[in-house]
């Protein structure tokens, strides 16, 4: 990416009134902004083809040149030359009248307007009221709306005629962070541009450049922690950079900045993340207490080694991270090092353990006693073994002292409960019991023959019969079912219309005169109840397997939660005349 050299300074200011960089540095052309390339080819296209719309939106985060570009593309409408006979250039001369008036917020025809502060409708028809009258001294009247989305819905409606077909010689250009809230149908009338985060190298280029022009010395490291906090935004990197400036005597070191901003040295990150995933607690509260002395902050330790841990999980899935031109080198050396040494899902339980931990220490009375229990959290989570070790060790002792719980061999049933791990049988209980299901309607004739109560439940089931199952299933008690006959009694009664639903329901499917009658025997379970039974025998079997009871016994607290019945798919049948049916369970069956 090719970087313009920094600005001169936008404005001369006072004799011996100081002004911040911010303001002095501000780009007042286009080949002044940095990291905006595609935007700015696009106004350079458009005015050199005179293809300009007439009303632009702006959007990104803040300090990223929103506002500058407004002010840019005023200037490059309403440039007259040096000579006063100039026409709209992408490079305004910055000394003609225009120039120099709309440099100093001072042109009339050039209106900035705090959306922010200027909310209502009637401040909207004001600056409407003036759009009809030529500019009395520019080329083009430019009206600049600072943060849009704060208008109200009654002003961006007040607005929107105007902004679709304005008079030729007014351009709107609007700047806003929150492109979200702004109408859609204002949107649609403006040309959008969407100003991206300044990459941290182009930051650092500009910001030495700056430097060197202010007579200030700054390392290479200051450099890239001021880049690395101003997040993408020009004006915030200035403001830091100001600031260290004033705060540094001399060469503006690492150190101080980091002082400045109240970070931690970014080697004692590593060293302090290093302690704690090898499970060494006391060296590494001890590293804590040393840099909370030293000023860093606690939330800025943890969120450092949130920083640094998903550094280290990019470097191991993308080696190539670690050589870019940003990284310093004993970061890179130290980087390779310890990424190489964790395994991902250390990093991964890291990430979790220090994101939640980061949320406690912004809220909690003592930010360092938080901090302090986010590492020994993570340090004694290191020393526990990672989900996939823990069954690996305990499919291994299992398989050593208790030969019982190898899988039988399979006969082609419906199977037990089972969890596979690397294609051992980690826990297998007997299936639970089932009621036997109605025979597919596809494959039967009409007129059905119900065997029991449950084959009715499960027809009705396969036919989605939903207000019929759920009252088969969780009101009927059945006290007497044959064929033609059926008494049962009813939790809380019954209603006359679901009774009636039901006897149709048999008479339809079994081709059939039934009598349905209510019971007032007490009748046996309902269908639901007998299913709840059978899953809790199911997790009682599963419990009591040695490998499971194992897992529960180290993970105090655990349970066996629910026992799913895998359907396995049919083998084809070899045409041989010895036919071995035990199959082997493979990871497919988890």
């Amino acid at each position: 990416m090719n970087h313009s050299p920094a600005p001169e300074p936008a404005e001369a200011s006072a004799a011996g009134e100081y002004q911040v960089l911010a303001r002095k540095y501000r780009p007042t052309t286009f080949s002044g902004l940095i990291g905006q390339e595609a935007m700015v080819k696009t106004l350079t296209n458009a005015f050199a083809v005179n293809r300009l719309h007439h009303a632009f939106v702006m959007t990104g985060v803040r300090g990223v040149g929103k506002t500058s570009t407004a002010r840019i593309i005023a200037r490059a409408l309403n440039c007259i030359g040096p000579d006063s006979v100039g026409g709209p250039t992408t490079e305004p001369c910055g000394v003609c009248d225009n120039c120099v008036a709309i440099a100093g917020d001072r042109h009339v025809d050039v209106l900035e307007m705090d959306a922010a502060s200027n909310t209502g409708v009637d401040n909207i028809r004001e600056l409407i009221d003036g759009v009809r009258y030529r500019p009395s001294s520019a080329r083009y009247k430019v009206y600049i709306i600072d943060e849009v989305h704060m208008l109200s819905k009654s002003a961006f409606n007040a607005l929107l005629k105007t902004l679709e077909e304005p008079p030729e010689h007014v351009i709107f250009i609007f700047a806003t962070t929150e492109i979200r809230k702004v109408p859609i149908t204002v949107l649609s009338r403006c040309q959008r541009f969407d100003l991206r985060r300044v990459p941290t190298e182009a930051l650092v280029t500009y910001f030495a450049e700056i430097c060197k022009k202010e007579g200030s010395e700054i390392s290479d490291g200051a450099l890239h922690i001021i880049a690395r906090a101003a997040d993408g935004s020009v004006r915030d990197g200035l403001s830091l950079l100001d600031q260290a400036i004033a705060y540094s005597d001399g060469v503006i070191g690492e150190e101080r900045v980091r002082d400045m901003l109240g970070l931690a040295d970014r080697t004692r990150t590593f060293d302090l993340l290093e302690s704690v995933l090898k499970g060494e607690i006391a060296s590494a509260l001890d590293e804590l207490s040393a840099q909370y002395k030293d000023g860093a902050d606690p939330t800025s330790v943890v969120e450092d080694m949130l920083d640094l841990v998903h550094w280290l999980t990019r470097v191991k899935i993308l080696p190539e991270c670690a050589d870019a031109p940003e990284v310093p080198e004993n970061e890179r050396t130290k980087g390779k090092e310890l990424a190489s040494s964790l395994r991902m899902p250390i990093l991964t339980r890291a990430w979790q353990i220090l994101l939640k931990g980061l949320g406690e220490v912004k809220i909690a009375p003592s930010p360092l006693a938080a901090a302090e229990m986010v590492l020994v959290r993570l340090a004694y989570a290191a020393e526990l073994p990672t989900p996939g070790d823990a069954v690996k060790a305990l499919q291994g002792s299992v398989d050593n002292s208790a030969p019982a719980a190898s899988t039988p061999p399979n006969t082609g049933g419906g199977g037990g409960a089972q969890a596979n791990a690397g294609g051992g049988v980690i826990a297998s209980a007997e299936p639970a019991p089932r009621m036997d299901p109605a025979p597919a309607v596809s494959e039967q004739p009409k007129a059905h023959v119900f065997a029991d109560f449950a084959a009715v439940a499960a027809l009705a089931s396969e036919l989605r019969e939903g207000m019929l199952v759920s009252f088969i299933e969780s009101q009927v008690r059945v006290v007497r079912f044959d064929q033609g006959h059926l008494e049962f009694s009813a939790d809380g009664g019954a209603d006359r219309e679901m009774v009636q639903r039901l006897k149709g329901f048999l008479e339809d499917h079994s081709e059939m005169p039934w009598a349905v009658a209510l019971s007032r025997d007490a009748g046996g379970a309902t269908i639901s109840e007998l299913r709840a039974e059978a899953a809790k025998q199911a997790r009682t079997a599963a419990g009591d397997h040695p490998l499971v009871r194992a897992v529960l016994d180290t993970f105090p607290g655990a349970k066996v939660e629910e026992v799913r019945h895998v359907a396995r798919p049919s083998e084809p049948i070899i045409d041989d005349p010895i036919i071995d049916m035990d199959t082997d369970i493979g990871e497919d069956d988890i």
